[in-house]
């Protein structure tokens, strides 16, 4: 399995596109309406992988498996890397800027879980869910 084919950018500018609506969401959710770090973050994802998983079947990945093969291992890699992701991100920033305050906390942790979360995802899509 080449990692330097194509789908690494075509899932980056699927990813561009997902990222920037979601991270408007997640933060106009955490820092003008007040919803906690948990539903702001899962809000993100849930909006962003419904669009996700059909970009990438058909644009990334080139995937011609029926959708029952494809979208449960979808569903269960996104819950999978949005708990590890966002799951080790807030107690980890919470301990690197342990003098700072919850928000700025909370808001660098949104980051650095968005930036795990991608990774993982990546992953996981390429090798769990469309097997490419």
């Amino acid at each position: 399995m080449d990692l330097k084919d194509n789908t690494f950018i075509r899932f980056g500018i699927v990813g561009i596109i997902n990222t920037i609506v979601g991270m408007t969401v997640m933060f106009v959710m955490f820092n003008l309406l007040g919803c906690g770090y948990w539903v702001s973050s899962a809000a993100n994802y849930i909006a962003g992988s419904i669009v996700s998983y059909f970009l990438n079947r058909n644009f990334t990945f080139n995937s011609t498996s029926k959708h029952s093969k494809t979208f449960v291992p979808f569903v269960l890699n996104i819950v999978i890397c949005y708990l590890i992701a966002y799951g080790a991100a807030k107690p980890f920033i919470a301990y690197v800027m342990a003098g700072a305050g919850a928000r700025l906390q909370g808001n660098v942790a949104l980051i650095a879980g968005t930036v795990l979360f991608i990774v993982l995802n990546y992953l996981g899509q390429r090798f769990f869910v469309f097997r490419k």
